[in-house]
């Protein structure tokens, strides 16, 4: 008796969805492990940045660092040309704080920037470095664009596009049949660990990674995404491009950083994070960490009146912010930075899982083509929910 033609179509796609997985996986292995793997040792970049750059035994300073002596030790550090972006003061206080500067661009090049890590005891420069030349800069550089000017960010977003598409298709494959639930979370869905342990991860990072290509993809495509986000959500228009946030920093603004500092710093129940350098509105911006809120909090401080206002995100620019931390893995507690930094270490965990129950069926397939003689042991095993990744 022959099978209905509703089972031979299913059957059908299900190949289909197979061969899709299965091609995805081994074409681009090369591309999507180094993104990944790049993108969670990102998660973690602050801490290990943080450690590496306190001196050991550091303690927390007496009386506040000299902010205006730092920024004059950071300028004497880069050189001349260039000038100050922001200042940031992490939330440990034996933490150096970090200076951004720019400096003037070559023809045809971006602005030269440097960060200065400044010792909060009596504002010296302990380091200063080009970013982009660092072990991070470059990581930061590889996975957003791999390094490649002009089109590495489009080929991340497709790698985000095919990541997707994996982890469909693998939640397809790895779906039980006939409702066979009982057998599908077990460990020996096959005599082979590998194919055990890519059933496995691949499951239970299949949410995860869906939730990170997606927001991957709306950042490796910024412009169409806040195009397609402000459809939906009202956003603030972007800033003109230049050296700070909303365009070039002002030459002389008329307030020090200890000014700001001080202002900011005598709101009730909140500490600064960073402080960046007015640009052509003409207005200092600060953001704030206060307690009991997960998102930072931003005040603008007018360069000239000392004006204080209170930045009100609209509802597209939280989403977009959300987007961004979702990816990163901050502001989201700890629980999920660290399954953010699972999704980037376990694909290559499926990748190399995955080219070997491909092996393993080619060479199953050739010895039933040829004919060779092969005891119960070596035949295929057929997984629940027909879950193998290729036929």
């Amino acid at each position: 008796m022959s099978a209905p033609p509703s089972t031979h179509r299913r059957g059908a796609l299900k190949r289909l969805w197979r061969n899709i997985h299965l091609w995805l996986g081994i074409g681009l292995f090369v591309l999507l492990v180094p993104v990944a793997l790049s993108g969670a040792i990102l998660v973690y970049h602050d801490d290990i940045g943080e450690f590496m750059s306190t001196p050991r035994g550091a303690v927390a300073p007496s009386k506040p660092t000299d902010i205006a002596l730092a920024v004059d030790n950071a300028r004497k550090a880069a050189g001349d040309g260039f000038v100050p972006l922001f200042i940031g003061f992490p939330e440990n206080d034996r933490v150096p704080l970090t200076i951004a500067l720019r400096g003037p661009a070559a023809k045809g090049e971006r602005p030269v920037r440097l960060t200065a890590s400044i010792d909060r005891h009596d504002a010296h420069v302990i380091s200063i470095a080009n970013f982009r030349n660092t072990f991070f800069g470059f990581m930061h550089v590889f996975h957003e664009n791999l390094t490649i000017p002009n089109y590495g960010r489009s080929i991340v977003g497709w790698t985000g596009v095919a990541m997707l598409i994996l982890s469909l298709t693998g939640l397809y494959l790895w779906w039980p049949r006939h409702g066979q639930w009982s057998r599908a979370f077990v460990w020996r869905r096959s005599p082979a660990t590998s194919s055990n342990l890519h059933y496995m991860t691949g499951f239970w990072i299949c949410f995860p990674l869906v939730l990170i290509s997606l927001t991957g993809i709306y950042l490796a495509w910024p412009q169409q995404g806040r195009e397609l986000l402000s459809s939906v959500a009202p956003m603030t228009a972007q800033p003109p491009r230049g050296g700070g946030p909303g365009g070039q920093v002002m030459a002389n603004p008329t307030r020090s950083p200890s000014e700001i500092f001080a202002t900011a710093s005598a709101r009730p129940n909140a500490t600064v994070d960073a402080i960046f350098y007015p640009n052509q509105t003409g207005a200092w911006r600060v953001r704030l960490r206060e307690e009991g809120k997960t998102e930072p909090v931003t005040i603008m401080i007018n360069d000239r009146s000392g004006d204080i206002s209170v930045v009100q995100p609209l509802s597209g620019d939280r989403t977009a912010s959300w987007i961004r931390w979702l990816h990163e893995g901050s502001h989201s507690g700890e629980i999920w930075r660290f399954v953010v930094f699972l999704s980037g270490i376990i694909p290559a965990v499926l990748g190399v899982t995955g080219i070997l129950i491909w092996l393993r069926q080619r060479r199953q397939r050739a010895l039933i083509k040829n004919n060779t003689p092969h005891t119960a042991a070596n035949k295929p095993s057929r997984p629940v929910g027909d879950a193998a990744p290729a036929e």
